[in-house]
């Protein structure tokens, strides 16, 4: 089977999770994507794991002998290692570029500078070059250099905890959203290009993104000039609609309802409760009427609902729109999850087989793969020097020169 981007090579000079879950979506469509890593430090993230370490202190994972975060970011991609503060790492790497269809990076705008791998200087070469950067802020304004993560250029500094009353966070959530706008960016620039013959820039930051994933709020902020805090209802009850929100079952279960036509679904609610009686309760039977006597109505679904345990509630509730909030064990062996092959297995060199994340997007006649495992440190080095023609003994020089692993 062809792949979809079978034949498109992407140069990656970058670490940690955003910008090489973007190449991992390409590598995964069939691109041979080359993660270039530092011969002496390798990619920091290959260290952020979940294993406990010589003090015994676990990672930000479940401990595992499985780095599965390393996996999970540079699965399907070739591996090399280049020290690009020597002149001759980047020699190499340009004419690793100069052959190439994409260069991407999340280097900050200051280090692009100091490796010179500014887009007209690689694109000098390769006219066609489509060069995306993923930085935390942008590459313009007072905090284009600033050290960005999701944590802060897209959680904290977007206003979700704010807006979601959270206290908590989970790593690479918005570094995961930044990879796929990452790769939505390529994409659209290689049709482009395949129109055109041009290539050009890709910017995406992991501020913007955040913006953008928060934009239902953050347009009204835009337009009204308002906090959320100023307008928002505060506690359950101020809400109107007691059909949207969570309730708490026999066994201590958190469901939440997202009941948004709720004059429709109220009697297969009722229903589902096993309260016909209230179907045509004056007090409840429409929507207006619900919001009126909804303190009343809360208490009256509280013990509806602690009547019954999560499983029983599942099986009443498949038509109405609703769902648990379910634990990590409980959405890996979800059956719809494993209906629509969300996990695959790979055959691991190291490891046997083992489950991973599928991508995301299904196509038909192309679809992606899961191939090949994450390289180990430099593990293709070799093999792509002596695709761009260099001899046994070059690659034993740039070896003892350091430029290489």
């Amino acid at each position: 089977m062809v792949l979809a981007l079978e034949g498109i090579k992407v140069i990656e000079v970058a670490q940690w999770a955003a910008a090489p879950m973007g190449g991992r979506l390409l590598a995964d469509l069939g691109a041979d994507v080359i993660h270039i890593e530092n011969p002496a430090t390798g990619d920091a993230h290959r260290h952020f794991q979940a294993v406990k370490d010589e003090q015994g202190r676990a990672g930000a994972g479940v401990p595992s002998k499985v780095n599965y975060n390393w996996e999970l970011y540079n699965i399907n991609k070739r591996g090399m290692t280049l020290d690009l503060a020597l002149p001759t790492g980047r020699e190499i790497l340009g004419r690793l570029v100069s052959q190439a269809d994409v260069f991407t990076s999340n280097l900050r705008p200051f280090e692009i500078s100091k490796f010179g791998l500014e887009y007209d200087t690689l694109s000098q070469d390769n006219a066609g070059l489509v060069y995306a950067v993923l930085t935390g802020y942008g590459r313009q304004g007072p905090h284009r250099d600033s050290p960005g993560y999701d944590i802060i250029s897209y959680w904290a500094r977007t206003a979700i905890p704010y807006l979601v009353d959270a206290v908590g966070f989970r790593p690479a959530v918005g570094d995961n959203l930044g990879g796929l706008m990452l790769a939505f960016g390529i994409m659209t620039a290689l049709l482009v290009r395949e129109r055109t013959g041009i290539g050009q820039e890709v910017d995406v930051s992991l501020f913007g993104t955040g913006i953008f994933q928060m934009s239902f709020d953050i347009s009204g902020a835009l337009i009204e000039r308002r906090e959320f805090n100023e307008w928002r209802p505060h506690g359950r009850e101020s809400s109107f609609n007691p059909l949207v929100g969570g309730y708490v079952t026999k066994d201590g279960r958190q469901f939440v309802l997202m009941c948004l036509q709720p004059d429709r679904y109220w009697p297969q609610v009722c229903q589902a409760l096993e309260r016909e009686d209230l179907v045509d309760d004056p007090r409840f039977r429409s929507f207006e009427a619900r919001a009126s006597n909804r303190a009343e109505l809360y208490a009256i679904l509280d013990k509806a609902f602690a009547s019954k345990t999560l499983d029983e509630i599942r099986e009443r509730f498949t038509t109405i729109p609703s769902a648990p909030i379910q634990r990590l064990l409980e959405v890996v062996d979800d059956p719809q999850a494993r209906a629509n092959d969300f996990f695959l297995t790979l055959d691991h060199p190291s490891y046997g087989p083992i489950e991973v994340v599928a991508p995301p997007v299904k196509l038909s006649k192309t679809p992606a793969t899961v191939r090949t495992a994450a390289p180990e440190l430099g593990q293709h080095t070799e093999e792509i020097l002596l695709e761009l023609g260099y001899t046994w003994h070059d690659i034993d020089q740039l070896r003892g020169e350091g430029v290489i692993a």
